[in-house]
């Protein structure tokens, strides 16, 4: 048998005698001048600047205050308590007045934040048991090695829920109290509940199935090293508000992405006559179960109250990056028009 020869089939790698394989397909190639470029960037230019003044609008027509309340009104003495590790068991009670100096309308929501607390360290959002946090009893008794060195007491009990991300959970609690000009300090009521994903509270946290109470369902677990109750007893005033499905618990864990951030604690409850159109402007004070120690990450604490439109909370971010970009587009099509009517359409004023 002769060997094969290339030369012999010549037409043996050519391609099919398609439209395709041959690139015969109807195909555009514009063909950029000024008279197409130019119009492109006034138009996206006029198009960022419209998006920014419209969401600057926006965000300006939302209403947010913020309260440092790390070493104000009364709380530097609970501050000084929680720097010293011999006091940490000790509580501490603080208030805090402040001044709301327009109405703030509408649903009002009330957040905690905090201030120089990394939430985004990929070591503290793997220190977690996803699988313990749905219910699952094997790993309620067996938590994963991603929770270490908060998976098991010192008396190597299972912690529930273990984890840096549980054991860190903020512990601080408030009364808010509005001072009409005339008569006695009323409560604002919040709503504690429902302030949660839908997805996090009927998906990502259940607890375990059983037949019995909730406090026998976590037996044979230990809390977490720097709580003070139980993971059954989180909220004593609504036992099905406790476990992995505890509202508090839930908006923890999940991490914020920045140092610096807010999460929800309550929203305004408007059906007292009251606080019908929102929050009323004038005199207010916080009462603060003050627990959350700061010091060890020189952090801060603050309490935020805020409405919100439907592009969120007030944040100027995004109406400035339009803005500036509708500039810099603008300013480019500027100087691109001065090019073109200096150099001539046909390129003759060009140095050779």
């Amino acid at each position: 048998m002769g060997k094969w020869n290339a030369e012999s089939r010549p037409f043996a790698r050519r391609p099919d005698n398609s439209a395709f394989k041959q690139q015969r397909l109807p195909a555009w190639s514009p063909s950029l001048t000024p008279h197409t470029v130019l119009p492109v960037f006034y138009c996206l230019a006029l198009v960022c600047l419209l998006l920014g003044i419209w969401l600057l609008i926006t965000v300006q027509n939302t209403h947010q205050l913020k309260i440092d309340y790390t070493h104000a009104g009364l709380c530097p003495r609970c501050s000084e308590i929680r720097e010293d590790p011999t006091k940490a068991e000790m509580s501490c009670d603080c208030v805090v007045n402040f001044n709301v100096p327009k109405a703030f309308p509408g649903d009002v929501f009330f957040y905690y934040g905090l201030i120089n607390f990394h939430q985004n360290l990929r070591r503290y959002m793997d220190s977690r048991d996803d699988a313990q946090l749905v219910g699952r009893k094997n790993s309620l008794k067996s938590p994963s090695s991603y929770c270490e060195p908060f998976a098991y007491d010192e008396n190597s009990v299972p912690i529930a829920p273990c984890g840096a991300v549980a054991n860190s959970m903020f512990n601080d609690s408030f009364t808010l109290m509005y001072h009409p000009p005339a008569g006695a300090a009323v409560t604002v009521p919040l709503y504690r509940k429902g302030i949660t994903w839908y997805t996090d509270k009927n998906v990502k946290f259940r607890n375990p199935l059983t037949n019995s109470t909730l406090q026998q369902a976590f037996q044979g677990t230990a809390q977490p090293l720097y709580w003070q109750k139980h993971v059954y007893e989180l909220d004593i005033a609504d036992p099905n508000n406790n476990g992995f499905i505890n509202d508090d618990l839930i908006v923890w864990m999940r991490e914020a992405a920045f140092p610096n951030f807010k999460k929800l604690y309550g929203i305004l409850n408007r059906s007292p006559t009251l606080f019908t159109n929102g929050l009323p402007a004038g005199n207010y004070s916080v009462n603060i179960r003050y627990n959350f120690p700061v010091q060890y990450f020189q952090g801060r604490k603050e309490l935020v109250l805020s409405t919100v439109s439907w592009f969120g909370g007030q944040n100027n971010f995004l109406p400035i990056v339009y803005l500036v970009s509708g500039c810099l587009i603008f300013i480019t099509a500027i100087i691109l028009t001065v090019v073109y009517m200096k150099v001539g359409r046909n390129g003759k004023n060009m140095a050779a």
